[in-house]
């Protein structure tokens, strides 16, 4: 299994459009990626929900599902299912975090995906941030938008089970939603599991990038 990320992973950088987008798209692997790499600096920006009940259930949740990091959360106060009408704001917010140090990881929205929010903030992903690895989630909706993932991290049967535990427990205001349950984050996670020869796992796309054909001295190519 080849290892995509840096040797060395210090700063990690969450984009979501709406309170709950980042933990149900990644939650396994920032549970996975802040464990492996203590002390690991997070920084999150979600567009929405600022001021309300759902910043509050935000801030928990990316709090519990990244354990050991020093974690930094900003709730910007967008209007859901608007942010396209409100880019310069969105935009100026992405690009004033490069002056807190550039992210070794990227991880925000899907290209793929079909709500205007979580597209807006996709297509401005790249263009702030053009030379660093970027994982677009995924999150499966009514939509029907889901496209053929290139990014697989495998998650093992208590991850996953960590994962969906924490989404219940930290979003209550979500869970009259009629995609939002066991058996939708479970069920993704075991298709993409059967992708790559694994039980679950969580999968990422990625719109661009950079190989290197020198090997990494004293080390073997390995998962995450």
């Amino acid at each position: 299994m080849l290892n995509l990320l840096p040797e060395r992973l210090d700063r990690v950088l969450l984009l979501g459009a709406h309170c709950d987008d980042i933990p149900i798209g990644a939650g396994g692997t920032l549970l996975e990626l802040c464990r492996a790499h203590p002390g690991l600096d997070v920084t999150a920006l979600v567009l929405t929900g600022a001021g309300s009940l759902r910043e509050e259930e935000e801030r928990a949740a990316l709090a519990a599902f990244t354990p050991g990091a020093n974690l930094d959360v900003i709730v910007m106060d967008l209007p859901d299912g608007r942010v396209p009408l409100h880019w310069e704001r969105a935009k100026t917010a992405l690009e004033d975090l490069r002056t807190r140090g550039e992210p070794d990881l990227v991880i925000g929205p899907s290209p793929h995906d079909a709500h205007q929010d979580h597209r807006t903030l996709s297509q401005m992903i790249p263009t702030a941030y053009r030379d660093h690895l970027t994982l677009g989630y995924e999150i499966l909706k009514w939509e029907g938008d889901l496209a053929q993932p290139t990014v697989y991290l495998p998650l093992s049967e208590p991850v996953l089970t960590e994962k969906i535990a924490k989404l219940n427990e930290h979003y209550g205001s979500q869970r009259d939603r009629t995609w939002f349950d066991d058996e939708t984050f479970r069920g993704l996670a075991r298709v993409r599991g059967v992708q790559c020869h694994a039980r679950y796992a969580e999968a990422f796309h990625v719109q661009k990038m950079t190989l290197s054909a020198a090997p990494m001295v004293g080390s073997e190519p390995s998962g995450f």
